[in-house]
This record gives structure tokens, C-alpha cells and sequence, in this order.
């Protein structure tokens, strides 16, 4: 059999530690585990686990991105506004929000976040990466269990619940204010939301008690389009990362607790083969399809600080090599 440097023109490395960014294809041998190791990438997305929230709590947003994300108020209980920052590895415990609320939306990335709505509430705050900074001008409509995206200058709210009914009131964020724009064209609450302003996207959610929807809808800066696309999985009470072309869905409630993990290309949806390690509802998401954040969240045993990392399929990836 023809040795690897015969073949590779070079020795496999011996290493203490394994290379931060390997190569598809490159191998090293690993002293600390005694394990030989290469770099390849992944054939679908996985969650790997990652470290816990400081505080457990459900209900709550999220916003930027899995190696800089942001967990935004919630309920422990009580209702909190307790704020929290990831730098990919850990959770650090920044300044709370002026305003303790829950079933928020939040936009944004961690240096620059907006948050706003809330049980009973409209109110809109604004995060430097140290503190909230409350804006006297909240949203038109007072509502929670509503969805948002966008970033803290140019922000997107849509649906919800208010204190009659559920809604499908669209609101755009310049940096100073709310204007009221176009309506989804399906009213409805505990949904899920991802993109831009320019290029929003609402996931799923509950058109009426009880029943959970997949509809997916595509705004333009304009108006709202029912995608031909629907989620696998209808459900409520989900989270949602990415971009209009490029989104991930995950976690929710069926008839219970799902860890279902979905991607959209901006034309339909493919149920990934490998859900949350923790399935959950009323979480919160950051992040990329292809880097993606889940945080937090409500299980039927109580509240959940568990954060888990989605590595989509085609990432670089380490595997350990053994005899077949």
C-alpha cells in the first residue's frame, strides 16, 4: 500500500492542537487526543452545542451573528430586561434594557441593536454595545409575539399581537421613527421573521388560536408576497436567521416542542435531516443559514439557557479518522 507522503509528497503533521482554519483534504495527527484527524466538509447542516446563557429565560429576541450575537430581555420569570453577548464561545451579561419585557422582536447586530414591542408595550430601544438608549418614539402599533429584522437604522416590524387581535401591521424603522407601511397579507402572531427591510422575510406563526401555519411572505420594501414556498413543518413560536435567499428556520411548537431545522433558498424549503439538540419553543436565532445561533427558549420542563451553533452543509468541517 502506498504510503501518504508517497502520494501527498509530504509527512502528516503531529500537532498539539488542531489547525484553527484546516484545508479540505490536509491531515494532521493530534498528540493531545492521540487521534489522526483531516479537514473535509459537511455533507448537511448539524447543531453542535455550544455554551450556556447566563439566564435562562424564554420569549426573548436575538440579533447578529453566531460569533457576535446579542439575547435581548425575555422571561425568566419575571419578565426581565437582562441583555446578553456572544462572542462564540461564551455569554458575557451587558447592561439590561430600560424597559423588562417579554415576546420582543429585536434587528440589528451587537454593536448596534434595536429592540421594541413587548407584552402591552411599543416601545423601541436602541444598543451601542454597552447600553439601551430608549427612543421617545415607539411603535404605531402596541403589540408582542411579533417579528422583526432588518438592522438598528433601517429596521422591520411585522405582526404580532395586540391588546384586541392579532395583526399583520407592518412598520418600517429609519433610525428615528415608525412608519406604518403595508400589511402582511395573513394576519398573524408567534412567527418568525428574517432579512432586511428591503428584503424581509415572515416564517410560519399562528393565524388564530390554536392553529399553526407554514406560510412563508417575501416584503420588498414595498409590500408582502405569499411565497409558493411553505415551511415542511407548520408551527408556532419559532426563531429564524439569514437573509430573504438564504434563510433558516428552527424550534417551535407543533402539538409540542420541535426542534425542526429548515432552509430556504428563496423559492421553497428543505427540511434538514438533523433538528435542535434541544427541541424548544419560544427561542431566539441569530445569525447566518450557513452560521447559524439558537438561544434560550421554553421546554415542557421549564425555561432553557442552552445555546446551540448550525454549521451548514458545504462548511469546513474537522473529522476524526479511524480504521474502517
Amino acid at each position: 500500500m502506498a504510503d501518504y507522503i508517497n502520494i501527498y509528497g509530504q509527512d502528516i503533521l503531529a500537532v498539539a492542537s488542531d489547525p484553527a482554519n484546516p484545508t479540505v483534504g490536509q491531515i494532521w495527527y493530534n498528540t493531545t487526543s492521540n487521534t489522526l484527524k483531516g479537514g473535509g466538509v459537511t455533507t448537511s447542516g448539524t447543531w453542535a452545542t455550544g455554551n450556556n446563557l447566563n439566564s435562562a429565560r424564554r420569549e426573548l429576541a436575538g440579533c447578529g451573528t453566531q460569533t457576535a450575537g446579542l439575547a435581548i430581555a425575555g422571561n425568566l420569570p419575571p419578565d426581565t430586561g437582562a441583555t446578553e453577548e456572544y462572542d462564540g464561545t461564551n455569554w458575557t451579561t451587558s447592561n439590561p434594557m430600560n424597559t423588562a419585557r417579554a415576546a420582543l422582536a429585536g434587528a440589528g447586530d451587537q454593536t448596534a441593536a434595536l429592540g421594541f414591542g413587548g407584552l402591552f408595550t411599543g416601545a423601541t430601544e436602541e444598543y451601542d454595545g454597552t447600553s439601551w438608549a430608549n427612543n421617545p418614539t415607539g411603535l404605531n402599533t402596541v403589540r408582542w409575539s411579533l417579528a422583526g429584522c432588518g438592522t438598528q437604522t433601517a429596521g422591520l416590524a411585522f405582526g404580532g399581537t395586540t391588546p384586541s387581535t392579532r395583526t399583520n401591521a407592518t412598520e418600517e424603522y429609519d433610525g428615528s421613527s415608525w412608519t406604518t407601511v403595508n400589511s402582511l397579507n395573513t394576519a398573524r402572531t408567534q412567527l418568525a421573521g428574517a432579512g432586511l427591510q428591503t428584503a424581509g422575510l415572515a416564517i410560519a406563526g399562528s393565524p388564530s388560536i390554536g392553529v399553526n401555519t407554514n406560510a412563508t411572505e417575501e416584503y420588498d420594501g414595498s409590500s408582502w408576497t405569499t411565497s409558493a414556498g411553505t415551511l415542511n413543518t407548520a408551527r408556532r413560536y419559532l426563531a429564524g436567521c439569514g437573509i430573504q435567499t438564504a434563510a433558516l428556520a428552527f424550534g417551535g411548537y407543533t402539538t409540542t416542542p420541535t426542534g425542526a431545522t429548515e432552509e430556504y433558498d428563496g423559492t421553497s424549503w428543505t427540511s434538514n435531516p438533523t433538528s435542535l439538540n434541544t427541541a424548544r419553543l419560544l427561542l431566539a436565532g441569530a445569525g447566518t443559514q450557513t452560521a447559524g445561533l439558537a438561544f434560550g427558549g421554553g421546554t415542557p420542563g421549564g425555561f432553557v439557557a442552552a445555546t446551540e451553533e448550525y454549521i451548514g452543509a458545504g462548511s469546513p468541517t474537522t473529522v476524526t479518522i479511524t480504521a474502517s
